[in-house]
Parts: C-alpha cells; sequence; structure tokens
C-alpha cells in the first residue's frame, strides 16, 4: 500500500486578475480604438509604456516620449534676438 497519499478531489478555485489586454482597447461609443502599436511588428503587436518610452516585447523596439521639438517658426524667433 503506498503512503502518504494527501486528500483526493476537487481543488479550491483561485481568484486570478482580469487579463490587461482589455486595458489596450478604449469605447468610444460604438467606435473601438486600439493603444499604439509596434511598427515593425503591425497591428497585432502593442506596446508596452514604460516610465518615458514605449517597447515592444517581441522586436525590442522603442520609442522615446521626451520633450517636445519647438516649431520651426520659433527657432527662427529665438535666433533673431
Amino acid at each position: 500500500m503506498a503512503k502518504g497519499k494527501g486528500k483526493k478531489g476537487k481543488k479550491p478555485h483561485k481568484s486570478k486578475p482580469t487579463s490587461k489586454k482589455y486595458k489596450k482597447y478604449k469605447i468610444e461609443g460604438e467606435k473601438i480604438t486600439r493603444e499604439r502599436f509596434c511598427p515593425r511588428c503591425g497591428p497585432g503587436v502593442f506596446l508596452m509604456k514604460a516610465g518615458n518610452r514605449l517597447y515592444c516585447g517581441k522586436c525590442h523596439y522603442s520609442e522615446f516620449e521626451g520633450k517636445e521639438k519647438p516649431k520651426e517658426s520659433e527657432k527662427t524667433e529665438e535666433k533673431k534676438e
């Protein structure tokens, strides 16, 4: 006879967090829009937001969200002064 056999039967249900994939879509009225997707991989692969950058886990593409570039007219005004 085998020793040390534990309980038999169904395991208890574990509560799991909901999937984060639903946060990648936005519903506006009857229109569904997607968040940013990878320009290399295509519309099926979303970009992850990490601090100040967007990152693709599949092809390792990254975009940095830095300071906005000044417009052309602003640059010429600064040089004249």
